[in-house]
C-alpha cells in the first residue's frame, strides 16, 4: 500500500495521535478518580476500566513476559516468512498461551475457574435451565429486575443465545467454571486465525501477515480469558471469515453464525456493518453471497422466534432492565468519552495511529465511481477498521454502553487492529512492545472483572 506523504510527517502525525491517546487516558483516570472520591456512582473503582487497583504478580507472569519478548523480537519476521498453514497454527497456539498466561497472572482459580461462576454470570443460571424450550419461550418474561425469578445481570442483559452456549457445554459434560473458562480461552483465540483468513481471502495476504503478530499480542486478551465476550468475538470473526472465503458455499454457514451472534448480544446488530463491508470487498458474486447470508440470518431469527423469543421484545425489555441497575447512576457525560479510553486499553495504543493511517489511505475517486470500485481500491485494511470504528461510535453514542466496554467491544476491537497493516515495517516492533506493555500493565496493576 503506497503512502504519498513523507515518512517524517507520518512519524510526527503518529506521535501526535499517540499523545492525544495518552491525554485521553490520563483525563479518564484522573476524572474517574475524582468522581469516585466525590461519591459519584461510576461503579468502576479503576475507571475507566471495570476493575480494582491491586498491583500483583502471579503464576502466569513469567510466561507472559517470555511470550511478549519473543513476539516483540521475532513476531514481525515470523509473520512475513512463515508458511501460511504454520502461521495460522502457530498464531492460534501462541494466542492461547498469551490469553491463558494473562489469566494465570490472577491465579488458576481466580483467573479461570471462578470468573464465570459469580452470581452475575451465566453459570449461575445454568442449573435453573431444566428445559431449553421452556427457557426460550419464557426468557423475555424474566428480563426485568425485581421479580422473584429475574435473570441475573449478564443473562438478562443478553439474548438467550449467550446462556444457551453454557447450557450446551454443561449438557455435553463440560459444565463448571474451569471448562467454561477454558472454552472462552480456546474459542476466543480463534480470532487470530479468522481475521488473517478473512484478509487473505479478500486479496490482502501481505496485510494479513503484517496484522498477525498484533492479533497474537492483543491486549484485549486480558478479558478474553475468561469472559463470554471472548467466545462472542470468535463467533463474529468466524462468520465474517466464512463470508469472505467460500463464496456462496460459505455464505450460508457464515450467515448462520452471524445470525446466532444476534442472540449473543443485542449490540451485534452493528456487526451487520462489518458483514456488509466484507461482502462489498469481495471481488465477485456480491449479491448472491449477500442474499444467501441474509436468508441464513433470517432462518436463525425464525427458529428463535418460533421457539418463543422475539428479538425486538428482548431488546425493548433489556433497555428498561439496563436502567434498573447501575446504568441509571453511571453518568453519560463521563462514560461517553471515557469509554474510548477503555477501548484504548483493550485494543492497545497502536489503534489510534493505525486507524489514522487507514483513514488517510481512503481512496479519492471520481464521483462516478461505483461503490464496489471504491471498496476495491481502498481494500480491507481501509474499510474493515473504518466499519469497526463506526460501529463502536454508534454503540458509544447510544448510551447503552456505559462502562465495561473493554470486554463488550472486543468483537470490534480485533477488526480495528486490521489497520496496523498500514504501519511501516520498521515501526512494528515498537508498536508490538507498546501493545504487550499495555496488557502487562493492566493485568499486573489491576484486578480486572469480567
Amino acid at each position: 500500500m503506497t503512502m504519498m506523504t513523507r515518512p517524517g510527517r507520518f512519524r510526527s502525525a503518529d506521535l501526535i495521535v499517540l499523545a492525544a491517546e495518552a491525554a485521553l487516558l490520563a483525563a479518564a483516570i484522573t476524572v474517574g478518580a475524582l468522581l469516585n472520591h466525590r461519591g459519584v456512582r461510576l461503579h468502576a473503582d479503576a475507571a475507566p476500566l471495570y476493575a480494582d487497583w491491586r498491583p500483583h504478580l502471579g503464576l502466569g507472569t513469567p510466561a507472559v513476559l517470555l511470550l511478549a519478548a519473543l513476539f516483540v523480537w521475532r513476531g514481525t519476521r515470523w509473520g512475513i516468512g512463515a508458511r501460511w498453514s504454520r502461521l495460522l497454527v502457530g498464531g492460534y497456539l501462541a494466542s492461547v498461551l498469551w490469553t491463558l498466561s494473562l489469566a494465570l497472572v490472577d491465579g488458576w482459580s481466580a483467573g479461570v475457574t471462578e470468573r464465570l461462576t459469580v452470581q452475575a454470570e451465566y453459570l449461575h443460571e445454568v442449573p435453573r435451565v431444566m428445559d431449553v424450550g421452556l427457557m426460550l419461550s419464557g426468557f423475555a418474561d424474566r428480563i426485568l429486575d425485581f421479580q422473584p425469578d429475574s435473570w441475573s445481570t449478564h443473562t438478562a442483559g443478553h439474548p438467550p443465545g449467550a446462556l444457551l452456549l453454557f447450557v450446551w457445554l454443561e449438557r455435553i459434560g463440560l459444565g463448571g467454571g474451569t471448562a467454561a473458562g477454558l472454552a472462552c480461552v480456546l474459542v476466543g483465540a480463534t480470532v487470530s486465525v479468522s481475521v488473517p483468513v478473512t484478509l487473505r481471502a479478500l486479496g490482502a495476504e501481505d496485510a494479513a501477515r503484517a496484522v498477525w503478530p498484533f492479533l497474537v499480542l492483543f491486549p484485549g486478551a486480558v478479558w478474553v480469558g475468561a469472559s463470554a465476550d471472548g467466545i462472542f468475538s470468535a463467533v463474529v470473526a468466524a462468520g465474517l471469515a466464512l463470508l469472505a472465503v467460500s463464496g456462496r458455499a460459505g455464505a450460508v454457514p457464515g450467515g448462520l453464525l452471524l445470525g446466532f451472534a444476534l442472540y449473543l448480544s443485542y449490540g451485534f446488530l452493528l456487526v451487520g456493518l462489518l458483514a456488509l463491508t466484507v461482502v462489498l470487498l469481495r471481488a465477485r458474486d456480491r449479491l448472491g453471497v449477500l442474499l444467501l447470508a441474509a436468508a441464513a440470518v433470517a432462518a436463525v431469527v425464525t427458529v428463535f422466534t418460533l421457539s418463543g423469543f422475539w428479538w425486538m421484545d428482548g431488546y425493548h425489555l433489556v433497555t428498561r432492565r439496563y436502567y434498573q441497575g447501575w446504568a441509571a447512576e453511571r453518568p453519560y457525560g463521563y462514560w461517553v468519552w471515557a469509554n474510548l479510553a477503555a477501548l484504548l486499553l483493550s485494543a492497545g495504543p497502536v489503534v489510534g495511529p493505525a486507524l489514522r493511517r487507514a483513514v488517510a489511505a481512503v481512496p479519492i475517486r471520481p464521483l462516478a465511481a461505483t461503490l464496489g470500485q471504491r471498496f476495491a481500491t481502498g481494500g480491507p485494511t481501509v474499510w474493515l477498521p473504518i466499519a469497526a470504528a463506526v460501529a463502536v461510535l454508534a454503540a458509544d453514542l447510544s448510551a447503552l454502553s456505559k462502562a465495561e466496554v473493554e470486554r463488550i467491544w472486543l468483537p470490534f476491537a480485533v477488526w480495528l487492529l486490521v489497520a496496523t497493516a498500514h504501519l511501516p515495517a520498521s515501526h512494528r516492533r515498537w508498536w508490538l512492545a507498546a501493545q504487550a506493555g499495555t496488557a502487562l500493565a493492566v493485568n499486573h496493576l489491576l484486578w480486572t472483572v469480567s
